[in-house]
């Protein structure tokens, strides 16, 4: 008989104290008995044989429409986890990482097809990180800048890696993560669920140990929490309801200029062999027997409103308007510039 795998789970989302409404959008799921709550028979339950899934969505696009990519994105991902990966005759751990990936997909393409039938939310997106644990292990599916951490031995780990123009400047060298955290240009990211016909999904994978402490979170937690402070605050508060509020109330403290939400979850149980101090944690690639898509990410712009109106763009006068489209072709041109690096 397998030996069980034990999960305990909270989320909570805050406005801030910034912006007039919460774009983000969060998500806790027990797949093996199609509930997704925080009703106690999930915040605390057993991982059945279709796993555990959670995932944090962080909207974007102004007024009312990064909300809709967000809720989208959640309930698309989650009814695709549900049905089409449900209903597989022949579960395996490749097949469950292949349908998170596909799951993505199949939300951007449908959001994407949305903003094209309605004109009134064109430009609108909305990163997603999204966590799926199966058996003893733990995959991840990744678009944008919100971000995943591992906290495990009391050390904190960062392991999944933001889609932005300021990590691909990091990886080739150009900046450091210091300067990248201080950047005006941080909050631009190259990839979104919706913007464009198609993505590609950063699929990694993390082997669980008895006592690991998973944290999701938007950029308006990370960008003002730093992450040894996941590991001090996890240390002082064990009770996860609790561990979310705290985190939350710092980046407030900080001055909450963004939404911000959590998901923190506990795994336990015998079906997990107890850290060794030794097994890595971090950003791991989990290759998949099919074909992965080439297709380049393009930059898109969190935080901005949808666009304008042509004709109130152009009352509104030219000078301006062209910088802007002059900054994002020289960004664009960076960007393509670090892919063939």
């Amino acid at each position: 008989m397998t030996k069980p795998v034990r999960v305990s789970v909270f989320g909570k989302t805050d406005l801030g104290r910034s912006r007039d409404h919460n774009e983000d959008t969060f998500l806790v799921a027990d797949l093996s008995t199609k509930r997704a709550s925080l009703l106690p028979e999930v915040r605390d339950h057993e991982v059945g044989p279709r796993g555990s899934f959670f995932m944090v969505a962080d909207g974007m696009g102004g007024a009312a429409a990064g909300e809709v990519a967000s809720a989208m994105a959640a309930e698309l991902i989650h009814q695709h986890m549900a049905n089409a990966w449900g209903s597989d005759t022949a579960p395996s751990a490749q097949r469950f990482a292949f349908r998170m990936k596909e799951a993505v997909e199949v939300a951007n393409s449908r959001i994407n097809g949305y903003t094209r039938e309605h004109p009134e939310v064109r430009g609108m997106g909305t990163t997603v990180t999204a966590a799926g644990v199966y058996g003893a292990d733990l995959y991840l599916c990744q678009i944008g800048d919100s971000r995943g951490y591992m906290v495990r031995d009391g050390k904190a780990s960062q392991i999944t890696k933001d889609q932005s123009l300021m990590q691909r400047l990091v990886d080739a060298g150009e900046l450091t993560e210091a300067e990248a955290e201080t950047s005006e240009r941080r909050n631009i990211i190259l990839q979104a669920l919706g913007p464009e016909p198609r993505v590609k999904v950063d699929l990694t994978h993390q082997s669980l140990r008895r006592g690991d402490l998973l944290v999701l979170c938007s950029d308006g937690l990370s960008g003002q929490v730093k992450r040894e402070e996941f590991a001090e605050l996890a240390a002082k508060h064990p009770d996860l309801a609790a561990l979310c509020g705290a985190l939350i109330d710092l980046a407030n403290e900080r001055g909450g200029p963004d939404n911000i939400t959590a998901i923190a979850v506990r795994f336990d149980g015998e079906g997990l062999e107890p850290s060794d101090g030794q097994t890595a944690v971090g950003h791991q690639v989990y290759p998949l027997d099919e074909h992965e898509s080439t297709t380049e990410p393009v930059p898109v712009y969190k935080g901005s409103p949808a666009p304008k109106p042509l004709a109130q763009q152009k009352q509104e006068g030219g000078k301006n308007r062209t910088v802007v489209i002059v900054t994002l072709l020289v960004l664009a041109a960076a960007a393509a510039a670090i892919f063939l690096l």
